[in-house]
């Protein structure tokens, strides 16, 4: 199984994925704004043969406190490829995505009351916490729990990862702080190529699947 970013061609295999797993459906236009806006943080899960299992759909946002934190719209798995971990994997290279390109403190979701496979998934092994409950957020009148969990985890990760790649150096001040800056830039030089390259992906991609959703339309 291979987590990867999703790609333009993968965007109607999520849809049909979303429509599958999920009652919460979207438009073909909210794949590609997401896509577009945030190309960094939407995931899928691919099996050897290439067939697409699962996803997870994210954004970006800032709460009243200009703090900015990632929003998790929507995480489907095939239920033949449930209890494997994928929807963790998804979670989790989502979640350490939005912190690494766009610093986020926290992610947020909402889930079903009902949904009791998702709400343990969530609490116990990713570590949500239930913020409030939204009455009658789904369309069918079901009331929504609205989730958060906390990113410092993975902050601290990438503090200790920067310490220990110097501790186990015995440099001089002078050039521990150049090579600090010098590691620091590389690693935005990289994340800014990463972001055009999907970006311009996306542009070309979704001239493509206009045309093709206007020949099924066509059908």
């Amino acid at each position: 199984m291979n987590i990867r970013n999703a790609r333009p061609t993968d965007l109607l295999n999520m849809r049909d994925c979303n429509l599958d797993c999920l009652p919460e459906n979207y438009q073909m236009k909210y794949y590609f704004y997401h896509g577009l806006s945030w190309p960094q943080l939407s995931y899928v899960a691919e099996t050897d043969d290439g067939e697409i299992v699962g996803y997870v759909l994210a954004k970006m946002e800032e709460d009243p406190e200009d703090v900015p934190y990632g929003h998790i719209t929507s995480l489907a798995v095939k239920r033949p490829y449930r209890r494997l971990g994928i929807a963790q994997s998804l979670m989790n290279f989502a979640s350490r995505a939005m912190v690494e390109n766009f610093h986020a403190r926290y992610v947020s979701l909402h889930v079903r009351k009902s949904n009791r496979a998702a709400l343990t998934l969530y609490k116990k092994t990713l570590h949500f916490v239930v913020a409030d409950v939204e009455p009658k957020y789904y369309a069918d009148g079901e009331d929504a729990y609205a989730m958060k969990r906390d990113l410092r985890c993975i902050w601290e990760k990438e503090v200790r990862d920067i310490q220990y790649y110097f501790l186990g150096r015995q440099w001089n001040i002078n050039v521990y702080l150049r090579r600090g800056v010098s590691l620091l830039e590389d690693r935005l030089a990289q994340r800014a190529a990463r972001y055009m390259h999907w970006r311009n992906m996306f542009l070309v991609g979704s001239g493509c699947f206009r045309q093709i959703l206007l020949d099924q339309q066509a059908e």
